[in-house]
């Protein structure tokens, strides 16, 4: 569920268009360039390897992988792009949907045994958001601290009641960049969003993904916003992923440091930043961006991943209004070779960002580019994974405003096993979806001509 799902007043959606601003994205073909060459760094839960060890290792990823070329590639340029060490040692469970998610999260909450930090969009006034509020509150009673970030805009139909409950128990609430200017300690950045989904038990599990706290994304549950969605009784489609290991640190301080830019309450004292132990064999980067950043780590990453590819892109999500780079980087990729698929919704929530997506198709399908939409389910995922050995999961769309005007966070986890799990995941909502056929799609009518035309006229502001 992204931030068109929600429907505030009118006066909040022309104080976001007059917010918006002249910002732009950065040249990505001089930042990359300016970073090639530059050799991978790791570090493991003991801390940094040396630049020996770091050789072997990818010696050995090689080794396994079977490719000479592409995961040594991919590493030394995800490493260069964002300028922290790769984590070494970290666990990440692939979870599909709110049926596999919550569970985790609630199993996860109910081990915690020191401290309890939530970040996310929505956390909506229903049958899961009062389950976790619920396991929440029975965590703060029992002594173990809950720390717990909503966005204002995100949150805008849920009851204060809600929260005013949480907050009498103990529990630390800050709503980000409130919608009332007056209620902030901040600066009014009433277009500055916070999109993340974060849940961090104890310093030593993360989950991060695309899924809020509401029950649209329960197995069996109706889209209940907008109307017309409900109506068709569509169910939700999403994917998150569970982290353990060092890496969790890096989501621990994105958490910090938004806490300490929102001017939170001074948080209790608690082992945030326990000493983290190797749990599996993943490489993990947890990328954080926000619109005080020179750029987006996350777009700059993503685009140098596709410009690296030599086999795959498979790109899954949910809003998708691309800029003028990202159209280029997809269509270069198919024409040199590259399978390049882009799985979308054959429906969305916003029907101005849905045909501002299919406003590009022409453009892609005559670049190569195979376009596929995804039947049965309201597709909220965003996900990649680029030649079996890239893959990112996260609440970053491909759109402007995640990548200029929100918070957001993705993982980038590099290995063939987890990407065989991504292209698993990624063939089975293929099987579900439907592809777009360049000769028909020339065909379509008029309506949905105009239609695409005028959403792409807004597109920088969806």
């Amino acid at each position: 569920m992204s931030s068109r799902a929600i429907k505030p007043a009118a006066l909040i959606g022309l104080c976001l268009l007059a917010a918006t601003g002249c910002a732009t994205l950065p040249d990505t073909d001089a930042l990359i360039e300016r970073h090639t060459g530059q050799a991978a760094r790791f570090e493991s839960a003991s801390g940094p390897v040396s630049a020996r060890k770091s050789a072997a290792i990818i010696a050995k990823l090689k080794r396994k992988s079977g490719d000479l070329d592409i995961l040594d590639k991919q590493i030394a340029l995800e490493q260069a792009i964002v300028g922290s060490p790769l984590s070494l040692g970290n666990k990440v469970t692939l979870l599909q949907d709110g049926a596999a998610t919550y569970p985790a999260m609630f199993a996860a909450i109910r081990k915690a045994r020191d401290h309890v930090n939530m970040e996310s969009y929505i956390i909506e006034d229903d049958e899961i958001g009062r389950q976790f509020a619920d396991l929440l509150l029975e965590k703060q009673l029992a002594g173990i601290q809950v720390n717990l970030i909503y966005d204002s805009v995100g949150g805008f139909n849920t009851p204060k009641a809600f929260f005013d409950r949480l907050t009498a128990a103990g529990i630390a609430v800050l709503e980000f960049n409130p919608v009332n200017p007056f209620a902030g300690k901040t600066p009014w950045l009433i277009n500055n969003r916070d999109h993340r989904k974060v849940l961090i038990v104890d310093g030593q599990t993360a989950f991060i993904g695309g899924i809020n706290i509401s029950s649209v994304n329960s197995a069996g549950s109706v889209a209940r916003r907008p109307a017309k969605v409900a109506g068709d009784g569509v169910t939700w489609r999403d994917t998150h992923i569970r982290i353990e290991g060092p890496v969790v640190g890096e989501v621990q301080k994105l958490f910090m440091q938004t806490w300490e830019k929102q001017r939170g309450k001074l948080l209790a004292p608690k082992a945030y930043f326990p000493e983290l132990k190797a749990q599996g064999k993943e490489i993990v980067r947890a990328i954080g961006s926000t619109p005080d950043d020179p750029y987006s780590l996350i777009y700059l990453t993503l685009i140098s991943a596709i410009g690296n590819a030599e086999r795959q892109v498979y790109l899954t999500n949910a809003y998708f209004v691309p800029d003028p780079q990202l159209l280029k980087a997809l269509v270069d990729a198919a024409g040199r070779g590259v399978d390049v698929r882009l799985l979308l919704p054959s429906k969305s929530d916003s029907e101005m960002v849905f045909h501002a997506g299919r406003s590009h198709y022409s453009g892609l399908l005559d670049g190569g580019v195979k376009i596929y939409e995804r039947r049965g389910r309201l597709l909220h995922s965003k996900t990649a994974v680029i030649d079996g050995v890239w893959s990112t999961v996260g609440s970053a769309n491909l759109d402007w405003r995640s990548f200029l005007d929100n918070d957001e966070v993705n993982a980038v986890i590099l290995g063939r096993e987890f990407g065989q799990q991504m292209q698993t995941v990624f063939a089975a909502d293929l099987e579900a979806s439907e592809a777009i056929d360049p000769e028909k799609w020339k065909r379509r009518p008029l309506l949905l001509r105009l239609k695409e035309w005028i959403a792409r006229v807004w597109g920088r502001l969806l």
